[in-house]
């Protein structure tokens, strides 16, 4: 019995020695994932780089006061030859500064974080918060920066930005010769990201001589400014000129907004002080060239030419003289304005040059208008430049072929230039044009005539917009575009939509608009229609459609309210009324009134719009309310 006791005590012994190793084995292998997952988290290097992701980036960060950043692409040419720079600027750093990069198009999060739009793109990191590098891509510029903010020292500039109230704003603005103010509201999104970009080039211009000051106006805490200057969108710039307003013209970004800046901060126009220099100019000039006469600097005349100036620098060429030996060459005397035609566009069947005498009560009105009625030859050329401001009159008739004024290609470019010159001057009513094909090729694609074989096309653009192609003629010439010009001005053409098909049941809340049934839809005279232009890969559109589906819902059982979409990528818009200048655009097409539409500007949201269509119908009540 003794014996069979020791046994079991020797066997349970035994067990409790194996499973007290199993456990510390466990552990063992515990520790190890435990280490190895940790050891896992730890970046590696590449060149002396640390590679970042959105998964291992937050705890790398933490409690460094200063980390460098590159956001690259695999596959961006830039990134790449920037990388053995960047390795050079690590092995500089190491030990000072961590310096690190993150595939963008694989953390994607990060990318979106920190606002990556473009590669690389460089971010310092100070004490978390992320500093844009806009610097020279050079070893030297980037570690300098960085040493520069790794100075315990260091702090922010004060903000260059000028913050405008109702209280300062016609001190301020009034006494500046050039500034450029920025209507904002603090919840918008586009404003947030116009921010730093606008601060950045605030910093810069403020360094010039002399400077040049932006400033900003919370328009939703200083509403009188905003209704003053007819704020209708956030975020809205406009220039000022010694308190005049102006159009703002130029980019969004910070190279666009300092180029613009620095653009017009130059006179409006160059002094002429030679007969010489006055000839090579009008010699070489390609488009229009406007000069004044004036007595000297201080003749009043000369400061309404330069208020005129201001306002249209980016369409004209603007110059003045006051030398006597140049007025006299020109056929001009003090206070005349001559407009001349560059040679190349000048015939035998209009005036070269054209002259306005400023008076006393001359105003920049009278001056904007003489430009405008004389800048136009008979047949110009057309341009993604001047398009939007010189050739906007309908109806235009534009002929697209190889427009080239180089030495080698001008004789053939004004042969077919002289065709187009005999009709338009028997069709004064009608706007022509020359475009070159390889710059219009998307216009050519909208109609069909992308693979045209022929060497001439020609478009007519009616009232609305519409466009009309000319079959095309192997033997173009004067005769098939009169009679071309002839059949659109009596009707007998059809315009080209570009369309999406038609679809084969449209019976739901929303209804589906394509190009070929807009008028059908849309145009109807007597109901009132709300519709939406949106583009399928459009968030904010995506956003909208469950909201805009209710809203059909609710007028589905009103006979005098539609609401209806379009596609506007997969469709053109047959009435230029209805301008599609980003997603969603969306518009009230109100009965009786279809070629004035109104731009739906409000919130987006369901109670807003079903109040909207019942404030502007005497018949919209939605269901809900009947």
């Amino acid at each position: 019995m003794m014996l069979k006791l020791r046994k079991i005590a020797f066997l349970l012994a035994v067990l409790l020695l194996v499973s007290n190793n199993c456990k510390a084995e466990e552990d063992d292998v515990a520790e190890k994932d435990d280490g190895e997952s940790k050891e896992s988290q730890v970046p590696v290097q590449e060149g002396g780089v640390y590679v970042l992701t959105d998964e291992n980036f937050d705890d790398f960060v933490e409690g460094k006061e200063v980390v460098l950043l590159e956001f690259y692409a695999p596959w961006c040419g830039h990134c790449k030859s920037f990388a053995p720079e960047y390795e050079e600027i690590a092995k500089e750093l190491e030990g000072k500064v961590n310096v690190a990069k993150i595939d963008a198009t694989i953390s994607k999060e990060l990318a979106s974080k920190y606002e990556v739009q473009g590669y690389p793109t460089i971010k310092i990191l100070k004490n978390g918060e992320a500093i844009k590098y806009d610097g020279p891509r050079s070893k030297n510029d980037i570690i300098n920066r960085v040493l520069e903010l790794s100075d315990p020292n260091w702090k922010p500039p004060p903000e260059a930005v000028i913050t405008l109230t109702e209280e300062n704003f016609d001190s301020i603005v009034d006494n500046a010769d050039i500034i450029l103010v920025e209507f904002y509201a603090p919840w918008c999104g586009h404003c947030k990201k116009l921010a730093p970009e606008y601060e950045s080039v605030a910093q810069e211009l403020k360094k010039r001589d002399p400077p040049i000051p932006l400033a900003k106006v919370d328009a939703t805490t200083q509403p009188k400014l905003g209704e003053r200057f007819e704020v209708t969108g956030y975020p809205t710039l406009k220039l000022f000129r010694r308190g005049r307003a102006y159009e703002y013209g130029g980019g969004r970004d910070k190279q666009g907004i300092m180029n613009y800046m620095l653009e017009q901060s130059k006179p409006p126009s160059t002094p002429v002080n030679s007969v010489k220099t006055m000839r090579n100019m009008l010699h070489q000039a390609s488009d229009v060239t406007i000069i004044g006469c004036f007595s000297g600097e201080d003749d009043p005349a000369l400061e309404t030419f330069q208020v005129a100036g201001n306002s249209l620098r980016s369409e004209y060429n603007f110059h003045h003289t006051f030398v006597g030996d140049v007025m006299k060459d020109i056929g001009a005397q003090v206070g005349d304005i001559k407009l001349f035609h560059p040679e190349r566009f000048q015939s035998k069947y209009e005036k070269k040059e054209y002259k306005l005498k400023i008076i006393e009560d001359t105003t920049k009105a009278d001056l904007e208008k003489f430009y405008k009625e004389h800048a136009v030859p008979l047949v110009g050329h057309r341009t993604r430049d001047n398009m939007n401001k010189r050739y906007t009159q309908r109806p235009l008739v534009v002929v697209y072929y190889g427009v080239d004024f180089s030495f080698d290609y001008r004789k053939a470019t004004q042969m077919w230039r002289a065709k187009v010159l005999e009709v338009a001057n028997e069709m004064k009513s009608v706007t022509f044009a020359i475009a070159s094909e390889d710059e219009f090729q998307e216009e050519l694609k909208k109609v069909g005539l992308e693979d045209s074989p022929e060497e001439i096309n020609v478009i007519a653009y009616d009232d609305n917009d519409r466009k009309y192609p000319m079959e095309p003629n192997d033997e173009f010439d004067a005769d098939v575009l009169r009679e071309f010009v002839q059949d659109f001005q009596a009707g007998k053409i059809k315009p080209k939509f570009k369309s999406a098909p038609k679809p084969k049941k449209n019976s739901g809340p929303v209804k589906v608009i394509v190009a070929d049934t807009f008028d059908q839809i849309v145009m109807k005279d007597d109901t009132n229609v709300l519709v939406e232009f949106y583009a399928p890969w459009c968030g904010h559109c995506k956003k909208l459609e469950p909201v805009y589906k209710k809203l059909g819902k609710k007028f589905k059982d009103n006979e005098k309210v539609v609401i209806a979409k379009m596609d506007a990528t997969a469709n053109d818009v047959p009435h230029n009324a209805y301008k599609v200048e980003g997603f969603p655009t969306i518009y009230w097409a109100p009965a009786g009134s279809k070629q004035s539409p109104l731009k739906y500007e409000g919130a987006r949201e369901l109670d807003d719009l079903v109040k909207y269509i019942n404030e502007n119908t005497s018949s919209g009540s939605s269901k809900d309310e009947l």
